[in-house]
């Protein structure tokens, strides 16, 4: 196993992430209380017993490396690590990362000091739990060059995803990169039979797609590698399947791609269903993240619902329903909240208002008392004043506003935001 390495990507801008994406690259955003996104690639990875994990990054970096730096340390007996390769200027490289193809290329040289048998190539914004063990024991027992996660998926979120096809030994035989929906690919649709042998296959998912997730034999790679292509899933792997053996793993667990505020706001919110789609209570495959020892959440005089709070909250007198609160959030008497993902807080303060030059009384970080909010996304380090109503009373149109962002039908409101006192959204 110490033969594989692990290559997380570290995404690009996220644009359809914004503004959550505003300061941070898309896999440093945080999620489920207590994580961040590029936590979930790298537990499994290490789930798997692969701990020699590279982590190519590029956009808005500083977040992302401050919280690898200080959450994945292996001891010296383990013979793992967790290394960042930011982009970087050479005498033979001067340009950006051009793609997922281009980013592995310009780093092979750090790569090979591994010398590793075979690549893992994982993306660092996707929420799933795969047994890569086994995902790398089949790639091994196929005789496969290159094997790719996949999955079913509708013909309208084929427009998002490589699709393929397989043979009966689940060898690819055709790619067809992110499909528009003017384009027909009938052709391309599961066969009946295989549709049987397809362990999460529903009605109307009727369409193979790549999850972005790969495994390459070291050769393989290094021989694809050059060449001027950019991109995995674009250029790299349709004009392999033409000449080398490409393998197609089918997943059959939850995976979700965490690529706009929709999908993030919802997917964060089913986390604290009673049975949620992705189950953080998992011993067997943890999630891991950042241990910051702090004190146990304390809840006074609440009634709360369907959620979940990570570690250092203070919520007094409040109607909490189907919310995900975040560290270190404080949230005074009297309010209620219902379908909010609150990310809380890097720093506790000292409490009552705060005097600067450009406002009086600015109010502290957390939610004021007699607040009402409802579906909304609050960043970290937010400051809600007292009596603010946010979607409430119903949600403005999708745009930019002066102190909040609103998207797909979703208030955002940006890290370290200022809503004074009786504030109406």
């Amino acid at each position: 196993m110490q033969d594989v390495l692990t290559i997380v990507m570290g995404g690009g801008k996220g644009t359809r992430l914004y503004p959550l994406t505003a300061d941070r690259a898309k896999p440093a955003v945080p999620f489920g209380a207590k994580y961040r996104l590029v936590d979930i690639p790298l537990s499994n990875s290490i789930a798997a017993n692969f701990k020699q994990i590279y982590v190519l990054t590029q956009f808005n970096t500083a977040s992302l490396h401050l919280h690898i730096s200080n959450t994945y340390i292996f001891d010296s007996f383990t013979n793992g690590f967790v290394e960042i390769l930011a982009a970087e200027q050479t005498f033979s490289n001067t340009g950006w990362y051009e793609g997922t193809a281009d980013a592995v290329r310009k780093n092979l040289m750090h790569f090979r000091t591994q010398k590793p048998s075979h690549y893992m190539i994982l993306s660092g914004d996707q929420l799933y739990r795969m047994d890569l063990r086994g995902f790398f024991e089949e790639h091994v027992e196929s005789g496969a060059d290159a094997s790719v996660a996949v999955l079913p998926v509708t013909r309208d979120d084929a427009t998002g995803f490589g699709i393929l096809t397989v043979d009966t030994n689940k060898r690819i035989k055709r790619f067809t990169e992110k499909p528009p929906m003017e384009v027909d690919i009938a052709n391309l649709r599961i066969p009946k039979r295989l549709s049987k042998a397809l362990p999460n296959y529903v009605e109307g998912k009727d369409y193979l797609a790549s999850m972005g997730i790969y495994i390459f034999n070291a050769d393989t790679l290094e021989k694809v590698l050059d060449s001027e292509e950019a991109d995995f899933g674009k250029e790299i792997i349709p004009n392999m399947i033409r000449q080398y053996h490409v393998h197609a793993y089918f997943f059959d667990g939850f995976w979700e791609d965490i690529g706009t505020i929709d999908s993030f706001y919802r997917t964060s919110l089913n986390l604290a269903d009673i049975t949620p789609a992705f189950n953080l209570y998992d011993e067997e495959m943890p999630i891991y993240t950042r241990r910051r020892d702090l004190p146990p959440s304390k809840l006074n005089s609440c009634t709360i619902s369907r959620t979940i709070a990570a570690d250092g909250c203070i919520i007094t007198q409040s109607s909490i329903n189907r919310c995900v609160i975040g560290i270190r959030t404080i949230i005074e008497e009297g309010c209620e909240l219902d379908g909010v993902v609150c990310m809380g807080a890097d720093y506790y303060e000292e409490p009552g208002p705060i005097e600067t030059e450009s406002l009086d009384d600015l109010p502290p970080i957390g939610i004021g008392k007699n607040c009402r909010i409802r579906q909304a996304i609050i960043d970290k380090n937010a400051r809600i004043g007292d009596g603010c109503r946010i979607g409430w009373d119903g949600v403005p149109p999708d745009g930019d506003y002066e102190r909040v962002y609103v998207r797909d039908g979703i208030i955002v409101v940006p890290k370290a935001a200022v809503l004074p006192p009786g504030t109406v959204i």
